[in-house]
């Protein structure tokens, strides 16, 4: 009841004809699934890079010249493996947090010998990397026919969350020991959060006010900001920071062969990635 009077209450997402970059409306399942594929995993074209973009790449393309990280411990894996979420939907293997929960109690030194050996070799498995695509439909955009009225959601393999924990985890201890992020920056940092900006602007503003000036506030919007997250770029900031080699092999090889899954109605299909970051994965927000 609570839901219902709050508006809360989450309705099923009807996939209805939707309209395409050229102004006509999809005719079939099939090609309105392949729109919404199209659009939440847009293509990285080489073609359209420019000279700056093809040195990036190079760049990211070469081994990173640190020291290698240690090894995960068992308690990094517990702790990693406490924090699933046992109500959140699983990927198609149907593993839920609940049940990994189980299999570490019982198996804890196997589990983190196998996140280690992947460490070691710079390895995060193939199937780890398959996202089944659920597109929610944003507030009051219900009978929009755009394609943006969606937010995608990405169910992901459990192993492979516990994982991701587990290397931006690493990344963002040695980020913040270092002190190297922005004082400016409030988004997906810890004992940091919106509240801490809004804080930040109004001392801000308080103190023009009070000096006799005028404050001009700017707010920007970056479109599909987790979708069109590009890999190279990613890469070398982490080599600019000084990211232990194994960290950054492992995330190398997280950046590839990655596909999304869209299944609808016995419809399936699915699409290579070649930029962006899953939304409702660990390593995505970092």
């Amino acid at each position: 009841m609570y839901k219902l009077a709050a508006g809360k209450k989450r309705n099923n997402t009807l996939i209805r004809t939707l309209r395409k970059p050229d102004g006509s409306l999809t005719e079939d399942l099939r090609e309105t699934i392949q729109l919404i594929l199209e659009h939440f995993t847009p293509d990285d074209k080489e073609e359209d890079d420019t000279e700056l973009h093809k040195q990036a790449t190079a760049r990211a393309l070469e081994p990173a010249a640190t020291d290698n990280d240690i090894d995960f411990t068992v308690e990094e894996n517990r702790n990693a493996v406490a924090s699933m979420n046992k109500k959140k939907a699983p990927c198609e293997d149907g593993i839920t947090g609940e049940v990994y929960k189980s299999a570490f109690e019982v198996l804890p030194r196997y589990i983190t010998a196998m996140y280690n050996c992947c460490l070691r070799r710079g390895v995060f498995p193939k199937r780890w990397k398959i996202a089944k695509l659920i597109p929610i439909v944003k507030p009051r955009r219900e009978n929009s026919d755009d394609v943006s009225k969606f937010r995608p959601i990405s169910l992901l393999n459990t192993g492979g969350k516990v994982l991701e924990k587990l290397l931006i985890n690493r990344i963002n201890h040695h980020v913040f020991t270092d002190d190297i992020m922005n004082k400016n920056q409030f988004g997906f940092t810890p004992q940091r959060s919106t509240t801490n900006a809004a804080m930040a602007v109004k001392r801000f503003i308080e103190e023009g006010l009070s000096a006799g000036e005028i404050i001009v506030l700017i707010s920007l919007d970056v479109k599909g900001a987790f979708d069109a997250a590009w890999w190279p770029s990613i890469l070398n900031g982490l080599k600019d920071y000084n990211c232990p080699k194994n960290l950054y092999k492992l995330s190398k090889i997280y950046f590839s062969q990655r596909t999304a899954v869209f299944l609808l109605n016995n419809v399936s299909m699915q699409r290579t990635i070649t930029k962006g970051t899953p939304q409702g994965s660990y390593c995505g927000p970092g």
